[in-house]
């Protein structure tokens, strides 16, 4: 990175003339001032290197730290959602292998964002310390901590064009790396997987499996009235159980490796199953144990979302619906995954009884027009006049008026 800081960082300090506190002091005679930064930022700091963990504990207003290089869109969501004050990260927010929107968003919330701020940062700032921002240069305690770079619309608007331009070379190798798995992995399609004993009976059931991906706030909206008439089975895959919680469905069952699921969901009384690797690996099950709870160990290659499938497949599902879960190279690139052949071969397999929750809500979700409300109504209304017209009490009122009328006249 090229920065005008050098090692000895703590020769930067603030003095009193500069705007909101402080000048900083240009290092071995760099003139460098703050005063043509903008207006400073000031308020505590959380600090942790998984961004989604940092999002668990953050409060508005507070300045989130993080070493996420290629910020995902869903992580940036996640940081808009929680109204942080400012972003500070140690890595690109846009490397440039491929065109990721997620640092777009935060610049669109306003949200400054300063980053390649360097792995160090990580260390020199702690969590809950007070941190000052003037532009790129990030104070902690009177000394200048670390330096970055202040990133606009217009200059992640272009990084993102550069990218667009580089993409083939990051897709050449997410395809050799798809091609290679799948050679290895071809019996998934040819006999499937052992898929462990649950207490819920699938057999000709519909199943909802829930990711917190994109856009599934929306999705389990719009899929209310399909959940209370159908009544799915509801599979959260880690944090998709805290989606449910959160729209206030309760998941029936709770898979995956434990690592982004609140206790509160743990504890909600579903069913748990810990995805094992081949290798004998279950990260999420000496969680489980040290709070006391049963699970059951899943052994599969792939990742949780597609064992999720399976598990619904090959317990006789009637129908497979997918809320927020991975599809496209760019979703898979943000979630770091180098190649997407264990959900192609997942979804190759359970393809017959597999629909994204966008389709279910287009079927079943049908809207009527106000113009046919108002035929519907109008259609009505004549039927029951024709119908009063024609019975015999309506007869006999209108003879019995005929006669009074006929007298009178």
């Amino acid at each position: 990175m090229t920065s005008w800081l050098t090692n000895e960082m703590s020769d930067v300090t603030p003095s009193e003339n500069a705007p909101g506190g402080g000048r900083a002091r240009g290092v071995h005679g760099s003139g460098f001032s703050t005063e043509d930064l903008g207006a400073p930022y000031e308020s505590q700091a959380r600090v942790d290197t998984r961004t989604k963990d940092l999002l668990m504990r953050i409060r508005p207003g507070e300045v989130a730290v993080i070493d996420h290089e290629d910020i995902d869109r869903l992580s940036a969501e996640g940081l808009v959602r929680a109204k942080v004050g400012a972003v500070v990260n140690a890595a690109q927010s846009i490397s440039g292998r491929y065109p990721n929107m997620g640092p777009l968003l935060i610049a669109a919330a306003g949200i400054p964002l300063i980053d390649d701020c360097g792995s160090r940062v990580m260390e020199a700032i702690e969590e809950g310390e007070d941190v000052r921002i003037v532009g790129g240069v990030i104070f902690v305690g009177g000394r200048a901590a670390a330096h970055g770079h202040v990133q606009t619309l217009d200059s992640l608007e272009s990084r993102i064009e550069e990218a667009k331009h580089l993409v083939g070379v990051e897709l050449e190798k997410f395809a050799e790396n798809t091609l290679q798995y799948m050679r290895e992995e071809r019996e998934l399609i040819l006999e499937g997987v052992r898929v462990p004993e649950t207490r819920h009976d699938f057999e000709g059931r519909h199943v909802m499996v829930v990711v917190r991906g994109y856009d599934y706030r929306q999705d389990l909206q719009a899929l209310t009235s399909y959940m209370r008439d159908v009544k799915p089975i509801l599979i959260g895959v880690d944090g998709g159980a805290d989606a449910l919680l959160e729209l206030g469905h309760t998941p029936d069952i709770i898979i995956g490796d434990f690592d982004s699921v609140s206790n509160e969901a743990i504890t909600c009384g579903a069913e748990l199953i810990v995805h094992t690797y081949e290798d004998g690996r279950a990260p999420g099950a000496g969680r489980l144990e040290d709070l006391g709870l049963d699970y059951v160990p899943f052994q599969a290659k792939g990742t949780s979302e597609d064992i999720a499938m399976l598990l619904a497949y090959e317990k006789g599902a009637e129908l497979i619906v997918a809320v927020g879960t991975h599809a496209s190279m760019v979703e898979f690139l943000d979630k770091g995954r180098a190649g997407m052949a264990s959900t192609f071969l997942t979804r190759l397999r359970i393809g017959p009884v597999l629909v994204d929750a966008k389709g279910v809500n287009k079927l079943y979700g049908v809207r009527l027009r106000k113009k046919d409300v108002i035929l519907l109504i109008l259609a009505a209304l004549f039927t029951m006049l024709l119908v009063i017209s024609i019975s015999e009490p309506f007869q006999l009122f209108l003879k019995g008026i005929w006669i009074q009328l006929t007298s009178v006249f």
